[in-house]
């Protein structure tokens, strides 16, 4: 069956999809093929966090990503790096809305004053909230960087090629 919708071929729906993905993991991977289903371009905007010290340089992170598309042959998705507001980089990007990942009530309470902020600095993109699928809920980019430096196996949390990345970049231990 298909869905005839006003949206004509100029008017191509897309989704702006930020986050820092250090790393990128099944749970974020999840997200953005579940957001394909709603725009017709993805853009998987990684984030140069300067409150934050990153395992991988924003590059590779956006090469990696970009790699675990191509691999899935998803040719939908554009990686991107960015440095400026969120708004600024979606709409540079041409996004009209904005996806973001839920995990638990906790994320939804922080999740809530972003909205609201980047609705007042950009009211014409619509943020969507996808909720983290039950097997996803409990990884954390932050609990997959903590398992790398201590010797834990994060091949069950983040894609194959990106496992491989991080485990022939060994971390070191704090001190």
């Amino acid at each position: 069956m298909t869905v005839q919708t006003d949206v004509s071929p100029n008017d191509e729906r897309v989704g702006f999809y930020p986050g820092t993905f250090d790393p990128f993991t099944l749970g974020h991977l999840d997200i953005a093929r579940r957001a394909l289903s709603l725009v017709d371009r993805l853009v998987i905007g990684v984030s140069l966090n300067p409150g934050k010290a990153p395992r991988l340089p924003v590059a590779e992170r956006c090469e990696a990503i970009a790699e675990t598309f191509a691999r899935e042959n998803i040719s939908r998705v554009q990686v991107a790096s960015f440095n400026t507001l969120m708004v600024d980089a979606a709409r540079a990007h041409g996004a009209q809305f904005v996806i973001r990942g839920l995990r638990s009530e906790s994320d939804l309470t922080s999740e809530m004053p972003m909205a609201a902020i980047n609705r007042r600095l950009a009211p014409e993109l619509e943020t969507v909230f996808l909720t983290a699928r039950e097997e996803h809920r409990l990884i954390a980019s932050s609990l997959v960087r903590e398992l790398l430096v201590y010797g834990g196996d994060i091949r069950p949390y983040v894609p194959e090629n990106i496992a491989r990345r991080l485990l022939s970049n060994p971390a070191e231990k704090p001190t």
